[in-house]
């Protein structure tokens, strides 16, 4: 199994305040911030397009990792479609940003629950190509740009925020060892958020520019479902993820969760039988998509909530709709080589 050996985050200096949310969606404050958890979040500033923000964060992780961009053999791109250009792969300027002119270079695309599709892709690349020692991870999300606050039906989208994130995966350690992945969707919800105009279906123009916005085409039907199997879908993913490693709930150090409304976070972990304490709430940084567990990782280590010997969760939930979670245990010394994650 490889191991994530180096992490890179980029966050945008301008923020969004749950003021400013408030006063864009009309909604009270105490509501942004507690019911939605909001404090702030980040948003792009010139020149903080997403492909450049993966880029940028991918040069972190490969100092971090202690690594040259030509030890890279693959480049996978988590970039969302609301990037750089529209009918455009980003994952060779993420290569070519930080002079990995050896890789191949793919994108993958699952909304929300991108990284953890990714390193699954990454377990498989490892496990069938002997060549492969080196992988980078990298995205930029910045689907915020397609929120309208006015719109209610949306109103579990406001924390959509901006920046990039990136992960290097090696075959050798130490770091945090890969020990399973564990994905699952449920297609009855497979159209009920999109941009509606844009596509085939309704190609843009000039008289239809202003719905190119996120919107729910089916509310109720995805309240409704939601309801019912959201948090199922959260744990099944979860228990699976530790029952191939080897481990139960009850052996977690760590849950690194995207960022979701407190009430369900705090359901995700009581599920589980874990403390607040074993996860970090991304009320300061919204959600950033696909990009929420590295973040999380990141702060968790800078706070000293996980070290040498952490049993490390993953989970996160894409609409379409997308499940997926990977459990990681730091190894260090004795168990893979001096160093760390």
């Amino acid at each position: 199994m490889p191991y994530l050996r180096g992490l890179g985050v980029y966050l945008p200096a301008p923020r969004m305040t749950s003021g400013d949310i408030a006063a864009a969606s009309g909604l009270p404050e105490w509501v942004v911030r507690e019911k939605l958890g909001i404090h702030q979040k980040p948003v792009p500033g010139p020149g903080d397009h997403p492909a450049r923000m993966a880029g940028w964060a991918a040069q972190e992780a490969l100092r971090e990792a202690g690594l040259e961009a030509s030890d890279l053999d693959v480049v996978i791109s988590i970039t969302d479609e609301h990037k750089d250009y529209p009918v455009w792969t980003s994952a060779p300027l993420v290569a070519q940003m930080v002079g990995a002119e050896r890789a191949w270079a793919f994108d993958v695309n699952q909304k929300c629950a991108t990284f953890v599709t990714a390193l699954a892709v990454a377990e498989g690349l490892f496990a069938a190509r002997a060549e492969v020692r080196h992988v980078l991870i990298a995205g930029g999300y910045r689907n915020g740009d397609l929120i309208d606050y006015t719109d209610p039906d949306v109103r579990f989208m406001y924390d959509l925020a901006a920046g990039g994130a990136a992960a290097v995966l090696s075959r050798e350690g130490p770091g945090l060892r890969l020990c399973s992945t564990r994905l699952k969707t449920d297609a009855a919800l497979a159209q009920t958020v999109r941009v509606p105009v844009g596509g085939t279906a309704e190609p843009l123009t000039p008289e239809n520019l202003g719905r190119y916005k996120l919107r729910v085409a089916e509310p109720e039907l995805m309240k409704s479902r939601l309801e019912t199997v959201s948090m199922p879908g959260f744990l099944e993913v979860i228990g699976g993820a530790l029952q191939d490693a080897g481990y139960t709930p009850a052996d977690l150090d760590y849950l690194a969760l995207l960022h979701m409304k407190p009430s369900a976070h705090r359901a995700v972990l009581e599920g589980l039988g874990l403390s607040e304490a074993q996860s970090i709430y991304l009320s300061d940084y919204g959600h950033l998509g696909q990009l929420d567990p590295i973040l999380s990782i990141k702060l968790a280590r800078e706070a000293g909530k996980i070290g040498p010997g952490s049993l490390v969760a993953l989970a996160a939930a894409g609409v379409g709709y997308h499940w997926g979670a990977a459990v990681l245990r730091w190894e260090n010394g004795a168990d893979a080589g001096e160093g760390g994650a």
